[in-house]
This record gives C-alpha cells, sequence and structure tokens, in this order.
C-alpha cells in the first residue's frame, strides 16, 4: 500500500468518525431549521429588489446586495472586508481586486467570502464605462461579490439562489436582446399568464393579438423585442402573400 492509499484510508476513517459521534436527532432538527429558514428569506426577499429574476440560462435567481444585507440584519451578523490582491494600472487602464469578506457576530468569526472583479470583464470592454472610473467600480463590485459569496454560505442558501451576477446578466442579456434572430425569438418561454408555460412561437401561431400585447406591455426588454421580431415577421410574411395575390398586369 503508497503513501496515497495510506491517506485516503485515513480521510475515509476520519469521516466515518465525524458521523459516528454526531447527534443524529440534532441533525434533523439543525436540517429542519435549515429549510425552515429558508423558506422564510424565500417568502421575505422582493424580487427585483433583492434578489434577480431566474436569467437565461440559469435555474436560479441570483441573491442582490440588497437581499443579502437583509439576510445578515436577520442573522445579526456584521461584514468586514480586506482587499487581498490588487492592480491598478491608469496607464494602460487595467485594474483588478479580490476582496475577502469577513463576517462577524459579536466579534466573532463566522465566516468568510470572496470576490474578485477586473476591467477586462466583457460587460468593461463595450466602451460604456469612463476608463478613470473603472478602478472604484472594480472594487464596488469585487466588495459586493465577496459579501454575496459570504452570505449565501453562512445562510445555506446556494440551493436556493445563485451569486450576485446581475451586472454580468444584465450585459449578456442586452447582447442576447440585440442580436436576436425570429428563431431565437420563438424559442422564448414565457412563465406567466394565461400561456405560462408556452413559447412565443406556439402563442404566435395561436394568438397573434396576445404578441402584439406583449411587445408593448412586457416589462422584460427581451420579451418584448422577441415579439416585435414576431410582428415583423407576420407583416413580412402579409406582404409576399398579397405579391403572390395580385393579378399580372395585362
Amino acid at each position: 500500500m503508497d503513501n496515497r492509499d495510506n491517506i485516503d484510508e485515513m480521510i475515509g476513517n476520519y469521516s466515518l468518525s465525524l458521523i459516528e459521534n454526531m447527534n443524529i436527532d440534532s441533525v434533523q432538527s439543525s436540517m429542519a431549521k435549515i429549510h425552515k429558514f429558508q423558506q422564510i428569506i424565500q417568502n421575505t426577499l422582493v424580487e427585483g429588489h433583492d434578489y434577480g429574476r431566474t436569467f437565461y440560462g440559469s435555474s436560479k435567481p441570483s441573491l442582490l446586495k440588497p437581499g443579502a444585507e437583509k439576510i445578515l440584519m436577520l442573522l445579526g451578523l456584521s461584514s468586514e472586508y480586506g482587499i487581498i490582491d490588487k492592480v491598478q494600472n491608469y496607464e494602460e487602464g487595467f485594474f483588478a481586486f479580490s476582496v475577502k469578506c469577513i463576517l462577524k457576530k459579536n466579534d466573532r468569526i463566522i465566516t468568510e467570502g470572496l470576490g474578485h472583479s477586473n476591467s477586462r470583464e466583457r460587460k468593461y470592454l463595450s466602451g460604456k464605462q469612463d476608463m478613470y472610473m473603472l478602478g472604484n467600480t472594480c472594487l464596488k463590485m469585487a466588495k459586493k461579490r465577496a459579501l454575496v459569496d459570504a452570505t449565501l454560505t453562512v445562510a445555506s442558501l446556494s440551493d436556493i439562489f445563485t451569486q450576485d451576477m446581475e451586472d454580468i446578466t444584465q450585459f449578456e442579456e442586452e447582447e442576447r436582446v440585440e442580436t436576436m434572430t425570429e428563431e431565437d425569438a420563438k424559442k422564448i418561454k414565457i412563465n406567466f399568464g394565461k400561456y405560462n408555460g408556452k413559447t412565443l412561437g406556439e402563442i404566435y401561431d395561436k394568438d397573434r393579438s396576445y404578441i402584439g400585447w406583449l411587445s408593448e406591455k412586457s416589462r422584460d426588454e427581451a420579451i418584448s423585442q422577441a415579439c416585435k421580431l414576431l410582428i415583423q415577421l407576420q407583416f413580412k410574411t402579409e406582404n409576399i402573400q398579397k405579391k403572390g395575390n395580385k393579378m399580372p398586369s395585362e
């Protein structure tokens, strides 16, 4: 048996020892409390303010800074921050910060979270950011990510929320809207109203007046843009049919 096998056996024995020494009744009680706390958080936090909606490609909404702060208040925790690494190159316009968020209760450290941000993230390359403000922006973003990382850990909420990435998802959503095709538009599924669970393509085939209503009333920019594309498709189809029905001139 080599050293690696010895180490694996030691780890396995140690894990088994931990389980054997557990108070199972206490564990069950703790798990029930965690589940109850998760339900309270889900019923208390406000979508759009405390957590973002489930974005394209994700199965969970993202926890936002206001939501994280409320959770820490409920738990009676305070937060402290420390920069553990940074790059500030004003000549090249490159800034990067790695930040640690320390959560404490009565001066006792409970857990820590890490967050990083740098000016070469895709959302900062759009030209919409003031280069001379990027350093401050990246520092704030790193702090926010560290806060949410620590909050998700201490409150056992990782199975409900994902990391606070609303800034990145907003950029990706804008890019998605700008490059959307008619086929992309048809595949978008809505999760509200009388056509809950249906794709816009299915709704378009069944109720085009509802597509028109969504194009004007939807607060989701992607859905609004998709419906406008489908309306344009309808106009194209109707114009082609009109041209095809015209009698040739004598």
